[in-house]
């Protein structure tokens, strides 16, 4: 009867104490802040959660995914993405939201001179024509300048790799934010001043190519600080629209990984220019009370 009670006393403590090494789980941790991968602890939490910075276009050979990252997706109950990215409705509406308000067309924020060189960049540049985007905001217009910026012909985005990982771990991808949330903060964003954006990027874009060149790889060296000092400095006049585009979704993302990391391990991939500064999420945690320390991710 004593072995019995003995044996049983050992099953369950055995169990316990498995249980706690894996929601214990120890990571290593970077020696120095480059890293895009962070881990968030303490502050009450059972076990850690992760912040991880992507990038939303980059060749595709230069994508690569360390084994500690791999480790960390899998060790999550959920993965967090700034869109929900597997939902089948998000492509819909994105392309829906894509639209400017009030039929506004392209041709309404230009001269016709300014408009028929757009026109003519889009045909002989991009072999796009230009009367399918008339009712695209510009800011969305100038991200398809990218490629024409890149020294490679295979490209991909960081978050469409992670969400192949995600489907081969078998983890659902939420969103933090919905596609309509995103379209009204690029609608605050004036018309007139994202067409000015799109036409001082195309006459400026050798130099444009070396701002985002720049990006590039401060992203793959993981120095978080350069990539935001990249994005102050920019092809778009970000630092003055930072409380719409940056701050104010921070705050709003902070406030719930609060409320998600209090009963299970998460896992948020985000843009990388949303993790360093005074109101980026790592010291925004920090504020709040949560350890944030860099993970190896070589």
């Amino acid at each position: 009867m004593k072995r019995r009670i003995f044996f049983l006393y050992f099953i369950s403590f055995t169990i316990t104490s498995c249980t706690a090494q894996q929601n214990n789980k120890v990571f290593k941790i970077a020696a120095d802040s480059n890293s895009l991968l962070w881990q968030v602890s303490g502050n009450g939490l059972s076990k850690p959660s992760f912040l991880f910075g992507t990038f939303h276009l980059l060749c595709r050979e230069d994508i690569k995914f360390s084994t500690q990252l791999k480790s960390t997706m899998q060790y999550s109950d959920e993965i967090y993405m700034e869109l929900d990215m597997d939902d089948p409705s998000i492509l819909v509406s994105g392309l829906l939201y894509m639209n400017m308000k009030n039929g506004k067309a392209l041709k309404d924020l230009y001269t016709h001179e300014e408009y028929k060189k757009i026109e003519q960049f889009f045909t002989d540049s991009l072999q796009m024509p230009l009367f399918m985007f008339q009712k695209t905001k510009p800011f969305f217009l100038i991200a398809l300048l990218y490629p024409k910026m890149m020294k490679c012909q295979s490209f991909s985005g960081v978050e469409e790799e992670i969400m192949k990982l995600a489907k081969e771990y078998k983890k659902e991808i939420r969103g933090l934010e919905t596609i309509e949330f995103q379209s009204s903060v690029f609608d605050s964003i004036p018309y007139d001043l994202q067409a000015r954006e799109l036409i001082k990027s195309i006459d400026s874009l050798s130099e444009y190519a070396k701002r985002f060149d720049t990006m590039m790889l401060a992203y793959k060296n993981q120095q978080l600080n350069i990539v935001e000092e990249s994005l102050n400095d920019g092809e778009f006049d970000m630092k003055k629209y930072d409380g719409l585009l940056i701050n104010r979704r921070n705050a709003n993302w902070v406030k719930q990984l609060k409320e998600l990391m209090k009963n299970e391990s998460v896992f948020a991939a985000v843009g990388a220019g949303h993790l360093p500064g005074e109101n980026g999420l790592i010291n925004l945690l920090k504020k709040t009370g949560y350890i944030v320390k860099p993970l190896q991710n070589w």
